[in-house]
């Protein structure tokens, strides 16, 4: 089976840090792309940002200039750097892979989510 662990989130105050982790298990053949997003409380899911595996990314207007995504095909892991962060950034966070299983079955996975809190 193919899962998602998502990582590193937390409470912090505003204006502080965080870094999450996605890390792919499974047999995994290649990760084509992987998005992160987000669900606030009585909001619907948002994209945040995506990374393709040729590296270009893609930012909500909302993050730009705060949210860095990364990844590191080695290690079939993703990564969001957040920074500056502000009480509405708090939510749920999902990361998502669109990958290709070593089967060559083609799709794409969801992580459990991990809870972001900025608060002072």
């Amino acid at each position: 089976q193919v899962q998602l662990v998502e990582s590193g989130g937390g409470l912090v105050q505003p204006g502080g840090s965080l870094r999450l982790s996605c890390a792919v298990n499974g047999r995994i053949f290649t990760i084509y792309g992987m998005t992160w997003y987000r669900q606030a409380p009585g909001k619907t899911r948002e994209l945040v940002a995506s990374i393709t595996n040729g590296g270009s990314t893609n930012y909500a207007d909302s993050v730009s200039g705060r949210f860095t995504i990364s990844r590191d095909n080695a290690k079939n892991t993703m990564y969001l750097q957040m920074n500056s962060l502000r009480p509405e950034d708090t939510a749920v966070y999902y990361c998502n892979a669109d990958l290709m299983r070593t089967d060559l079955v083609r799709r794409n996975y969801w992580g459990q989510g991990t809870q972001v809190t900025v608060s002072s």
